[in-house]
């Protein structure tokens, strides 16, 4: 064969190619933009792809969703307004990052209050996820999945293990939101709240003496490459909240709602853990790669609690009176 032959086979092939791709583009009814701050390796990153994969095939490709990762789109901060003014169709917020919006919805940052696999799964669908799913509809979005992101939590340090509260002292350390802040606070540490995206520089150049996140998420942001120790506990409730513009997804027909909503439901279901406690194999995987990790007894537990609970809740009811105090009410009996 010639080479202007395999020159013209080649650009033909290409052209198919482009013709297929438009083709599939075109023939998707609705377009579904999911802005979302995980690295492509997190696992709520990873779970978002597999609701890709379950909604295009739900809907024979009728929806095309397009995944937007590592704040490439918005930043953390700017997916929630960016949802309800239709900038993007939905986006992935972490539950604590709701910050002063909607304060109510860090009382699963409050450590140890509902960690266990049991309050989880009570949680989905309750009075007390209702009254949370209110408050984001109040502020402009949907939420259609309560995706858990980890129940559980690594502090991690260059210099000592932290494995009791007097460790904490003097500590400059990565802070979540005022409320789970005024914990590290009350165990004598000087807090700063930033995004998990900012937390890896902030540790290497020193601004921060200590880092807290995520035991899956301390992996995939490679904490391990500059951090000597972590310690992890079931220490707080993080969940994924799957946001959609409400105009959007009403004007959408009820098959496919109905099947984006079984695909979030399917999500939910894949992030919540069979078991209570730190995954053996989530520690294992950080000290094979030089981090000396370990998991808090009970006893340590409870007297991590027993230093961080009290200021925790007091600052909790301060900030959400008098629906905190309802919303109390309602998790403890689950």
């Amino acid at each position: 064969m010639t080479p202007t032959r395999r020159s013209t086979l080649r650009l033909a092939a290409g052209a198919v190619a482009s013709f297929g791709l438009c083709a599939s583009a075109l023939a998707a009814d609705f377009t579904m933009r999911i802005s979302h701050q995980f690295p492509p390796t997190h696992h709520t990153a990873l779970n978002l792809q597999q609701f890709e994969k379950e909604v295009e095939a739900a809907t024979k490709g009728r929806v095309d969703v397009q995944l937007f990762g590592a704040a490439q789109l918005f930043k953390p901060n700017q997916n929630h307004p960016a949802v309800a003014s239709g900038k993007v169709e939905a986006a992935a917020i972490l539950s604590f990052q709701w910050g002063g919006t909607i304060p109510e919805m860090s009382v699963t940052v409050i450590p140890y209050l509902m960690t266990s696999v049991a309050k989880q799964k009570a949680f989905i669908g309750s009075e007390a996820s209702k009254l949370l799913d209110a408050k984001m509809a109040a502020r402009g979005v949907k939420n259609i999945a309560w995706i858990v992101d980890t129940n559980d939590g690594i502090f991690t340090s260059a210099k000592k293990p932290l494995v009791s509260p007097a460790d904490f002292s003097g500590l400059k350390i990565r802070g979540l939101n005022r409320l789970f802040d005024a914990g590290l606070e009350a165990m004598g540490a000087s807090p700063s709240a930033m995004p998990g995206t900012e937390v890896y520089q902030a540790l290497q150049t020193g601004v921060l003496d200590a880092g807290f996140t995520g035991v899956k998420a301390a992996y995939s942001r490679k904490f391990y490459e500059i951090q000597k120790y972590g310690v992890a506990s079931n220490i707080i409730l993080a969940f994924d909240n799957l946001v959609v513009n409400p105009a959007w997804w009403n004007g959408l027909p009820a098959d496919v709602r109905n099947a984006i909503q079984s695909a979030a439901d399917k999500a939910v279901q894949r992030s919540i853990r069979n078991a209570d406690g730190v995954p053996a194999e989530d520690v294992r995987v950080l000290n094979e790669k030089g981090m000396q990790t370990i998991s808090l007894t009970k006893a340590q537990e409870q007297a991590m609690a027993d230093a961080m609970q009290p200021a925790v809740k007091k600052e909790f009811l301060r900030a959400t009176a008098p629906d905190g105090v309802r919303l109390l009410e309602l998790i403890d009996r689950l």
